[in-house]
């Protein structure tokens, strides 16, 4: 087994390379932003397609992204083993796909309700097929640093910082200057960012190994029990993140009547995590991994326990929901992606088969996304909600399905990663 290197083999972070590497992170939440908040209220509401033809489509266009994400792993791992210049050549071209892509996505050629699902189809499935294989490809670059857990925690910090920052503008400019500025500044983003990139060096990234195995000959990470058991709690965590992020636009437009308090909602929710990432980033040094980000839920469970009770009116209120558990957010967003590094490393894995481990890592967020948008969309109609309604039966339902479900999970995910760390104690270790 591969030891992890210690805190005197590493040296501090250079700022330059922490920043060349994240910077990608700006523009690709330009993608992930509004395709996973905006995009089904934008077709639901703006567009006019059906509830549940809507999450339907978004459940099966999502599921086959991520049936795809593992194979795009083994991808990245074959690119990686050659070095840094084919790995940036392919993000390259996967970024040029995407911009296009996305650009398409928010202007449907037709108005009939099976021409805008068929173009949601296909235009949905370029943008995340890219997305993926560029999104993996630069976890997978970091990840190859390896590094003690604070080490780890500082490269994730750069990379969710710089996906932060994005999240910030990509939060604002749909509303304030419509998709196609918001498509226009992604493309200048990702051409900014892959330079950035394509002048980050690491003696680890360039240390390709000779003596690697071929990612074909690699053991799947399902036989590792550490990555199941991470993964397990990865995905229940992230049903409780996404089915939120799917339902907050009808959340604000119909329960609380304020469509227009959604852009300060989103600048105040992720601009209170990015003021909150340092801080979870230093009680690593001092808890370890893993009862840090189990500190983070429970935060964020105290932080949204109160969402279900609020109604016409309560605007404000749920602007200091959002920066409470904005600041619990820094925890989702750092933690598990160091401690999956660990995990890979200490299978032997690391400057190997990084993205086999990725690959199935984006599988499973694609599949959180595709079940709180497949699942909550159909059952929120089945309970009696329509966006746009104001049936009292409904909105309540809306409310809870926003508001009490996503606590429940946090909770759940929180004790099944306590179970764990029992099982897996460098999860705990602080250096």
């Amino acid at each position: 087994m591969a030891a992890l290197a210690q805190p005197s083999e590493r040296p501090a972070l250079p700022w330059r390379t922490g920043l060349g590497y994240g910077a990608l992170g700006a523009p690709l939440a330009f993608v992930s932003l509004p395709l996973y908040v905006h995009l089904p209220h934008h077709y639901a509401s703006v567009a006019g397609a059906p509830l549940v033809a809507l999450g339907l489509v978004l459940l099966l266009t999502r599921a086959l992204d991520a049936l795809v994400d593992p194979a795009l792993g083994r991808l990245a791992d074959r690119l990686l083993q050659r070095g840094p210049r084919p790995a940036w050549r392919a993000a390259a071209l996967g970024s040029a796909v995407l911009a296009i892509g996305f650009a398409a996505l928010w202007h449907p050629p037709g108005s009939t309700p099976t021409a805008l699902l068929l173009w949601l189809c296909a235009t949905l499935l370029v943008s995340t097929l890219a997305y993926s294989g560029v999104s993996i490809l630069h976890q997978a670059w970091g990840t190859r640093w390896g590094g003690d857990p604070l080490w780890r925690a500082r490269v994730a910090a750069w990379r969710e910082g710089a996906t932060l920052a994005g999240v910030l503008l990509a939060s604002a400019l749909p509303a304030w200057l419509g998709f196609s500025a918001t498509s226009a500044v992604l493309a200048a983003g990702l051409a900014l960012a892959l330079a950035a990139l394509g002048r980050t060096r690491s003696p680890s990234l360039l240390a390709t190994t000779a003596d690697s195995a071929p990612p074909d000959n690699a053991p799947s990470p399902w036989s590792d029990p550490a990555f199941r058991a991470l993964l397990a709690v990865f995905m229940l965590n992230g049903v409780a993140s996404a089915v939120p992020a799917t339902l907050l636009p009808f959340f604000v437009a119909d329960r609380l009547q304020a469509p227009d308090l959604q852009p300060l909602l989103l600048l105040a929710f992720f601009g209170a995590a990015a003021l909150g990432l340092p801080l979870w980033v230093r009680a690593v040094g001092r808890w370890g991994l893993a009862p840090t980000w189990r500190l983070g839920m429970l935060a964020s469970v105290a932080a949204f326990a109160f969402t279900p009770w609020l109604g016409s009116g309560d605007g404000l209120w749920f602007l200091g929901i959002c920066l409470a558990s904005g600041l619990a957010l820094g925890a989702d967003l750092a933690l598990p992606g160091a401690l999956l590094t660990g995990v890979i490393h200490q299978a032997g894995a690391g400057q190997r088969h990084e993205g086999r481990y990725l690959g199935w890592w984006a599988c499973a967020t694609k599949l959180n996304l595709a079940l709180a948008a497949g699942l909550a969309l159909p059952l929120l109609a089945a309970w009696g909600y329509r966006a746009g309604g104001t049936d009292p039966t409904g909105l309540q339902a809306l409310a809870w399905a926003y508001g009490g479900l996503p606590c429940l999970l946090k909770l759940s995910a929180a004790g099944l990663l306590w179970r764990f760390e029992h099982r897996h104690p460098t999860w705990r270790q602080t250096s």
